[in-house]
C-alpha cells in the first residue's frame, strides 16, 4: 500500500518583500486544489511560515515550516526548521546547520544568477538533500532542464515548486511522492521530509507565463524599498485584515475562481 502525496515546497507570503498574500489564503488555495502541504518559504524571515504550519491542520494540510535563506553562495530552501538559519554563511555550512535540526536543504532555481541561484562551480562543493529541478517562475525551460541534468548526474532527488508570490500561482508546480506503508491519518512533517531525502519524488507543473514573470521582476525592486513600511502596516493591521478575510471581504470565492481560470485545467485534477 502506498499513499500519493502532493506538496508545493516553495511559496511566498506577504512576509516576503515581494509577496502579496497572508498565510490563510495560501493554505486555503492549497487545500482547494488538492495539495497535501504547502511550505511558506519567505525571504530571510520565518515567522509567517511557522504560523502557517500551525494553522495548516485546520485546512486539512500537513504543517511544514520553512524559509528561503540568503547564503554567501545563493538562495537555499530550509524545510522543517522553525528558526532562521545564519544568513550569509556558506551554503555548505547552512546545509549542515539545517541537517543538525533534522530539516531538509533544497537548492532552488540553481544557476539562475539573476535570482540568486548558486553557480555550478560552487554547487559542486555543496551536498544538499535535493535540488529544485522545476521552478514555475523560470523565464524559459532551459534552466530547469539544466538543473534536472545536474540532479540526475549527481544522483540528487529532484523537486518542483511554484515559487508563487501570489495566491493564484500556488501549486502551479508541485512535487508528488509515493510513500509506502503510511495512511493519510499518519502523514506527518517527518514522513514527508524523509520521502524527499529518499528521493521518492516526481515533478509536476508548468511555467508561469513570461509576461507575468517580467512584471514580477520589474516591480520587485520597488516593493523591496518599501519593505519596512509594509511590515509596519502588516503588524498593525493583521488582525483586522484576517477578520475581513474570514468575513468574506477578500472574496475567497473570487480568488479561487480566478486561480482556476489561470490553471484552465489544473494538473492536480488529472
Amino acid at each position: 500500500m502506498s499513499l500519493t502525496v502532493r506538496i508545493d515546497p516553495h511559496v511566498h507570503s506577504e512576509a516576503s518583500y515581494d509577496g502579496t498574500d497572508p498565510a490563510e489564503l495560501l493554505l486555503e488555495q492549497a487545500a482547494e486544489i488538492g495539495l497535501d502541504a504547502v511550505v511558506v518559504t519567505d525571504h530571510d524571515v520565518i515567522h509567517e511560515s511557522v504560523r502557517a504550519a500551525e494553522l495548516a491542520p485546520m485546512y486539512g494540510l500537513v504543517g511544514i515550516p520553512g524559509v528561503e535563506v540568503s547564503t554567501a553562495d545563493g538562495h537555499l530552501l530550509a524545510l522543517g526548521v522553525e528558526e532562521m538559519p545564519p544568513r550569509r554563511a556558506s551554503m555548505a555550512e547552512t546545509v549542515a546547520w539545517i541537517r543538525e535540526r533534522d530539516g531538509v536543504a533544497i537548492v532552488p532555481h540553481p544557476f539562475q544568477r539573476s535570482r540568486h541561484g548558486i553557480r555550478k562551480r560552487r554547487l559542486r562543493g555543496v551536498d544538499p538533500d535535493a535540488i529544485e529541478v522545476f521552478n514555475s517562475w523560470a523565464f524559459t525551460g532551459w534552466k530547469n532542464r539544466r538543473a534536472r541534468r545536474y540532479a540526475d548526474a549527481y544522483d540528487y532527488p529532484g523537486v518542483a515548486g511554484s515559487d508563487a508570490h501570489r495566491v493564484g500561482y500556488v501549486g502551479r508546480a508541485y512535487t508528488e511522492m509515493e510513500i509506502a506503508d503510511v495512511s493519510r491519518a499518519d502523514l506527518t512533517t517527518d514522513v514527508v521530509l524523509d520521502a524527499i531525502r529518499d528521493g521518492a519524488t516526481r515533478v509536476e507543473g508548468r511555467r508561469t507565463p513570461m509576461p507575468t514573470s517580467a512584471r514580477h521582476y520589474a516591480g520587485a525592486g520597488v516593493r523591496k524599498s518599501g519593505v519596512y513600511a509594509k511590515y509596519g502596516a502588516y503588524r498593525s493591521g493583521s488582525l483586522a485584515k484576517y477578520g475581513a478575510y474570514r468575513s468574506g471581504a477578500l472574496a475567497k470565492t473570487g480568488v479561487i475562481e480566478a486561480a482556476r481560470m489561470l490553471y484552465r485545467v489544473s494538473p492536480l485534477s488529472r
